[in-house]
């Protein structure tokens, strides 16, 4: 395994770009970017290493996990150019195994997090089809020891009221309002800076396995349990 830390001077580059948002002040300090740039790739590529002991990841190197820190400004209000955070995502390999990873390094508002956040319109009605069918599965998945401990309760945006077709009081109608299945797990800025926090995360998402093994099966087969991938 490749040993890499987040280093210190990786977040006092956070911090420091989080004050002075913008290109003058990033041109200036591009060394202190390349170096926290750098440090990022090296630590992905050890969380990968890791990921990889309990889970097949399609994503090829750390350095294609990690997103820009350059902004995408064109539809937002906020103009300033440069995210202060660095994050990356790991998919998973093959059609049968679904979800993905999220990592999230931010001084004060570290976490991983992982699901759904914008399943295709056919995957979110199987998934509907599932929860009113199985509505008993999904209360016994969601109260999973490993997956309640790490994550809580699941996340993501909801429909305001019964998705059409499903009536208000249906016994899952908090399940089936979600059209996002996220989960997360947040971390101090003490753990991040730890030697072992590359293991620590991956053990993380580990942890989700429980509901993405049950994804997996439900997002591969028809109602008849039928696989059609």
């Amino acid at each position: 395994m490749k040993k890499a830390v987040i280093s210190p001077s990786t977040f006092k580059f956070l911090k420091s770009i989080s004050k002075n948002n913008n290109r003058d002040w990033f041109n200036a300090n591009k060394d202190q970017y390349i170096a926290a740039y750098e440090n990022m790739i090296a630590f992905a590529d050890a969380l990968l290493d890791e990921m990889n002991k309990h889970d097949k990841i399609e994503t090829s190197s750390g350095k294609q996990s990690l997103y820009r820190i350059y902004k995408d400004t064109r539809f937002s209000n906020d103009k300033t150019p440069y995210k202060s955070s660095w994050s990356g995502g790991f998919s998973r390999a093959t059609k049968q195994l679904r979800g993905g990873y999220y990592f999230h390094i931010e001084p004060g508002n570290s976490f991983a997090g992982g699901g759904f956040r914008g399943p295709k319109p056919e995957d979110l009605k199987r998934i509907r089809q599932d929860i009113d069918l199985n509505s008993e599965d999904w209360k016994k998945l969601l109260a999973n020891k490993t997956l309640k401990k790490t994550f809580g309760n699941m996340r993501g945006k909801q429909v305001a009221s019964a998705p059409r077709g499903y009536a208000k009081d249906h016994p899952a109608i908090e399940q089936l309002r979600h059209k996002q299945f996220i989960f997360r797990h947040n971390f101090s800025d003490k753990e991040v800076l730890s030697p072992d926090f590359a293991k620590k995360l991956s053990k993380t998402f580990k942890d989700l396995r429980p509901f993405f093994d049950y994804m997996s099966e439900v997002l591969t087969t028809d109602l008849n349990g039928i696989s059609i991938v």
